[in-house]
């Protein structure tokens, strides 16, 4: 069903006056003293959720003063990074600060859940996203937020219009309860599922001093260091190849170049800061700046990369050193890291075992953190259905579009 079919039954020829947010509500006036206020009151920017996730219990509560109260009903917004997209509707009374818009509804046609829907839909944080202030820190522009047009459905009805409001809510709300349901119970099994994971490589990394020589990374690969890269760097001399660096998003790519350091099998690790250790598995054409490096197999020993790939995801956060707060895992730490060589006397059969190892860790590593497969996938699929089912029922025709 097309949106403007499914609103045009469920408005049945009710019309729809789009208002400003000032019309039907307003700032919170009212003050509320800080002694009144707990950790389960009071509401700072820091303990609003990211992308619609409500609020957790604050790690501060102020000791004096008095503070912007909010009531049940009220709609919390904060207004420092608008595209953090935090919002939360109050359940209770509290206190908050500056840094949190409070808009209080002050229209009984108005649903504040409903209200709350219509604040939640993308389309008012591209809005406020567009309107905020600042670079480094940008903020959501009160007066424009203020302006931001609500639909109405039947003003001209309250009753009518609050039951066309509470089916709305009705359904929304139902959906977000399944959707938070099923998501707990994926999230539930990609817990176990990981959990399940870190058990089997734990103990297929484990091996009988009979099976297996230790020996050092230093004796079974050859480290390098990356170089540097700046943007202005990776903009000048853009091209097909990929350059990672110390994130891990998009597995730690930061741009692309028109040359490569680096051809084939290799691992790689972040040597500096609050990723220190973290490690990857690289194969193809790519290049590394000077806050990574990598190591190839020597030949001095049978090796698998993906095996010592696997080894050093769980070694190498263990020799991380975080002195003067600047974590880090150098060259000279990684050579020093114990690294097994399973049936030594059998190049055949170690590799053979390595491969196992390898295959059976690469099936748990897939259905654990895959976003293209595995249960990722479908708690993303979960969210995108609900925001689909959102813009369906908030998808008013605007008053240009109706004539």
């Amino acid at each position: 069903m097309s949106n403007r079919g499914f609103l045009e039954k469920l408005l049945n020829g009710a019309s729809v006056a789009w208002k400003p947010l000032g019309d039907i509500a307003q700032y919170s006036k009212t003050r509320i003293s800080s002694e009144h206020l707990d950790k389960t009151s009071y509401v700072g920017v820091d303990n609003l959720l990211q992308n619609r996730a409500g609020r957790v219990d604050s790690s501060y509560v102020p000791t004096s003063g008095n503070l912007t109260e909010y009531r049940a009903g009220d709609i919390l917004i904060g207004n420092i990074r608008p595209y953090l997209r935090k919002i939360w509707l109050a359940d209770q009374t509290g206190g908050t600060n500056g840094d949190v818009l409070v808009i209080h509804p002050t229209d009984d046609v108005v649903n504040p859940r409903y209200l709350y829907q219509v604040l939640t839909d993308e389309k008012f944080f591209e809005y406020n996203i567009q309107h905020s202030k600042g670079a480094k820190m940008p903020r959501g522009s009160k007066p424009q937020i203020i302006q931001y047009p609500v639909p109405v459905p039947c003003p001209e009805d309250p009753k009518r219009s609050r039951d066309i409001q509470a089916e709305i809510v009705r359904i929304l709300e139902s959906f977000t309860e399944l959707t938070a349901e099923l998501t707990a119970e994926l999230t539930a099994e990609l817990e176990a599922r990981a959990k399940q994971y870190d058990y089997y490589r734990q103990n297929l990394l484990t091996f009988e001093d009979a099976e297996v020589e230790w020996t050092t990374v230093g004796d079974v690969a050859t480290l390098r260091r990356g170089r540097v890269m700046s943007k202005g760097y990776l903009s000048e001399n853009a091209g097909e190849f990929p350059v990672y660096s110390s994130q891990t998003a998009n597995d730690g790519m930061i741009g692309k170049i028109g040359s490569f350091d680096f051809d084939g099998e290799y691992v790689s690790w972040t040597t500096d800061g609050a990723r220190a250790g973290t490690v990857f598995y690289r194969n193809g054409k790519f290049s590394i700046t000077n806050v990574c490096g990598v190591m190839k197999n020597n030949g001095s020993k049978p090796l698998s990369h993906k095996f010592l790939f696997y080894w050093l995801s769980i070694e190498a956060k263990r020799h991380v050193l975080s002195g003067m707060g600047n974590p880090k895992l150098m060259s000279h730490q990684v050579e020093k890291i114990p690294f097994p060589i399973p049936f030594p006397s059998d190049p055949e059969k170690s590799l053979a075992e390595q491969a196992r190892i390898v295959a059976i860790l690469d099936k748990f590593d897939t259905l654990t953190t895959s976003l293209s497969e595995g249960l990722p996938r479908e708690i993303k699929l979960r969210q995108q259905q609900y925001e689909y089912c959102r813009d369906l029922l908030l998808s008013f025709p605007k008053p240009e579009e109706a004539a």
